[in-house]
C-alpha cells in the first residue's frame, strides 16, 4: 500500500506514532471519564507513544498498512450506568479521535497552504500533514471493522440485543484468524481503501467552504 524510502519514513514515522498514541489515549481517557480507573493505573493515560506500542502490530501497520497497538485494558464493572453502552463509547473513542485529528489536520493544512505556501518549509509541513491525515483515517476505518478484537466488534456488541451476544462470543474466538485471512487475501484492503478515500473526500467537502472564507 505504501512505498518506502528514507525521506518519507522520516515524515511518516512521527505521523504514525501520533495516530496510534491519539487512538489509544482516547480509549483510556473515555474509560476513565466513565468511571474505570484501570487505564490510569496502568499508565495508559499518556501521550508517550512507548506506552501504547505493540512491536508486531506497529511493524505491520507501517509496512503492511494494517496493524494494532497494545490494547487498553478496561474493567466494565467500574463503569457508571449501562455497562454495554459505556463499553461502546470506549470502543468508539479511538476511531472517533482519529477522524477528529484527521479533520483538524486537514483544516490546518489548508490554512498553511493559504498563508505560507511560498515558504521553504511548507513542503515538509505539507508532507507531514498528508501522512498524518492518511494514517488517522486508515486507522479509524480499519478499527471500525466489526471483527474481534477490533473496536468495531465492541461497537457492534454494544448495539446488538443481549440475545445475540452468544453468537458474538463465538465470533470472538476466531476473530483474529478471520482478520489475518482478510489481510493476507487483500480483501481488507479492498474494503478499507475506498471507505477511507470517501471519508477524506467528505471531510474536504466540509473544510473547503471554510477555507474559502480566508481567500
Amino acid at each position: 500500500m505504501f512505498q518506502l524510502d528514507m525521506g518519507s519514513m522520516l515524515v511518516r514515522i512521527p505521523a504514525l506514532l501520533i495516530a496510534i498514541t491519539f487512538h489509544e489515549y482516547w480509549h483510556g481517557r473515555m474509560a476513565d471519564n466513565l468511571g474505570d480507573p484501570t487505564p490510569r493505573y496502568q499508565g495508559r493515560l499518556s501521550l508517550n507513544p512507548l506506552v501504547h506500542l505493540d512491536p508486531i502490530g506497529t511493524l505491520m501497520l507501517f509496512f503492511v498498512g494494517f496493524g494494532w497497538a497494545k490494547p487498553v485494558n478496561v474493567n466494565p464493572n467500574n463503569f457508571r450506568g449501562d455497562k454495554k453502552t459505556a463499553m461502546l463509547k470506549v470502543a468508539a473513542a479511538g476511531p472517533g479521535a482519529n477522524f477528529f485529528l484527521a479533520f483538524v489536520t486537514m483544516l490546518v493544512q489548508g490554512l498553511l497552504f493559504i498563508t505560507i505556501r511560498n515558504q521553504p518549509f511548507f513542503m515538509a509541513a505539507n508532507q507531514f500533514a498528508n501522512s498524518l491525515v492518511t494514517y488517522n483515517i486508515f486507522l479509524g476505518v480499519f478499527n471500525l471493522i466489526p471483527i474481534p478484537p477490533l473496536d468495531g466488534s465492541k461497537i457492534l456488541a454494544g448495539i446488538l440485543p443481549y440475545r445475540y451476544q452468544y453468537y458474538y462470543r463465538l465470533l470472538e474466538q476466531y476473530g483474529f484468524l478471520i482478520l489475518m485471512l482478510l489481510i493476507i487475501t487483500r480483501t481488507l484492503t479492498a474494503i478499507v481503501i475506498p471507505v477511507a478515500f470517501y471519508i477524506q473526500y467528505f471531510m474536504a467537502s466540509i473544510i473547503t467552504p471554510v477555507l474559502q472564507m480566508f481567500l
